[in-house]
C-alpha cells in the first residue's frame, strides 16, 4: 500500500508539474503577443469614396507615406455608400486594436444632420487621429464671364433678385451647403442648381445655364491653370498658397464667409491611447513630408495635420454649422 500511495503521490505531483508548465508556456505566448510592436500586419484603411475621386487620391497618397514611413502595410479599401456610412459604420465595430481605421471628414459630419439616424455616433463612438488635407472650395466663372471679381456677382444679385443661378454638385455635399450659406450671409435671393458630378457643373458653366459655380479646386486645377476658369474667390479663412492671387470670400465683401471641406483618419473610440498617440505621429510625418506637402498642393489641396481633440473639435463644429445650413435652406432629412 504504501508502494501505491508513493506511486500516486509522485503521478499528482508529475501532472501539476505538467499544469504549471503549461499555464507559463500559456504566460510566455500571451506576454510575446502583447510585446508585439504596433503595426506587426497590415492596417486596413477603409475609405468612404469610390476609387479615383479627390478624397480616394489624398488617402491613397498619404497611406503610401504612412506604410514607408511604419514598414507596414496600409491597405485602402474602397466602401463609397450614401452619406458615407457604410465605411464609417465598419471602423466604428470594428475591434479596437488600431489595425481598422477610417477616413472622415466634413461630409461624414454633413451626414449626421442629413439622416434622420446613423448607426455609428460620430463623435462619442470614434478617437479622431488627426486631419491630413483641406479641400479649399472655391466660387468659379468662366474666362468669357461678366462677372470679373465676387464683388460684381453680389452687385449683379442685389439688384437683380433671383435672377443669379449657382451651379454644384448634389443637394446636401459640401459645394450645395456653401452656396446656400453664401446666399443666407450675403442675403441675396438666387437659385442654387445641383448636377450629379463636377463635369456637369463645369459643362453647365460654360454654356450659360448657370453664372457662377461652388466647386472644390481638386478637380477644376487643370482648367484652372488653362484660364478657361476663372477663381472669384477662395471659400477659406486665408488664401490658398498653389493661387495666392485669389481672394477669400470675406475679402471680397462677405465678411466672416467660410465654407472647408476636410479629411481625416479616426478610430473606434476603444483603441489603446498608445495606439492613438503612435497612428496620430505616424499621420503627422508623413502630412509633414515635404514630397507629399507638394503632390497635395498641386491637387489643389492643403495637407495639415492637427491633434485628436483639434479633430473631435472640427467633427463638432461642423456638425453644427451644416445642420443650421441644412434647416434654413430647408433641405429634406433623409
Amino acid at each position: 500500500m504504501t508502494t501505491e500511495r508513493a506511486a500516486s503521490a509522485a503521478g499528482v505531483a508529475a501532472a501539476a508539474r505538467r499544469l504549471r508548465l503549461a499555464a507559463c508556456a500559456a504566460l510566455l505566448c500571451a506576454s510575446s503577443a502583447i510585446a508585439q510592436p504596433y503595426p506587426s500586419k497590415p492596417i486596413r484603411f477603409l475609405v468612404p469614396y469610390a476609387p479615383g475621386g479627390v478624397g480616394d487620391i489624398t488617402a491613397r497618397l498619404v497611406a503610401q507615406k504612412m506604410s514607408e514611413n511604419m514598414g507596414q502595410q496600409l491597405i485602402v479599401e474602397n466602401r463609397p455608400s450614401a452619406g458615407l456610412v457604410v465605411a464609417t459604420e465598419l471602423a466604428a465595430k470594428a475591434e479596437p486594436d488600431g489595425y481598422t481605421i477610417a477616413l472622415v471628414g466634413n461630409g461624414t459630419a454633413i451626414s449626421a444632420s442629413l439622416f434622420r439616424s446613423l448607426p455609428f455616433d460620430l463623435v462619442d463612438g470614434f478617437t479622431h487621429i488627426s486631419t491630413i488635407g483641406f479641400f479649399d472650395l472655391a466660387v468659379l466663372a468662366t474666362a468669357e464671364s461678366r462677372f470679373k471679381s465676387l464683388s460684381d456677382v453680389l452687385a449683379y444679385a442685389r439688384t437683380n433678385p433671383g435672377r443669379l443661378n449657382i451651379g454644384t454638385i448634389n443637394i446636401g455635399s459640401t459645394q450645395h451647403l456653401a452656396a446656400e450659406l453664401f446666399k443666407s450671409m450675403a442675403g441675396i435671393d438666387a437659385q442654387t442648381v445641383p448636377f450629379k458630378a463636377t463635369s456637369s457643373v463645369v459643362t453647365a458653366l460654360r454654356s450659360g445655364d448657370v453664372d457662377i459655380a461652388f466647386e472644390i479646386l481638386a478637380p477644376v486645377m487643370s482648367q484652372i491653370r488653362s484660364n478657361s476658369l476663372n477663381v472669384l474667390a477662395i471659400a477659406s479663412d486665408k488664401r490658398f498658397a498653389g493661387l495666392p492671387q485669389a481672394p477669400t470670400v470675406a475679402e471680397s465683401g462677405l465678411p466672416g464667409y467660410l465654407a472647408s471641406s476636410w479629411n481625416g483618419i479616426s478610430v473606434t473610440v476603444k483603441a489603446p491611447k498608445a495606439i492613438v498617440e503612435r497612428l496620430n505621429r505616424e499621420v503627422a510625418a508623413a502630412v509633414n513630408a515635404p514630397d507629399l506637402r507638394r503632390k497635395m498642393q498641386e491637387l489643389g489641396i492643403e495637407g495639415r495635420a492637427s491633434t485628436p481633440e483639434e479633430m473631435r473639435a472640427l467633427v463638432v463644429a461642423d456638425m453644427a454649422k451644416w445642420k443650421a445650413v441644412i434647416e434654413r435652406a430647408r433641405i429634406p432629412i433623409q
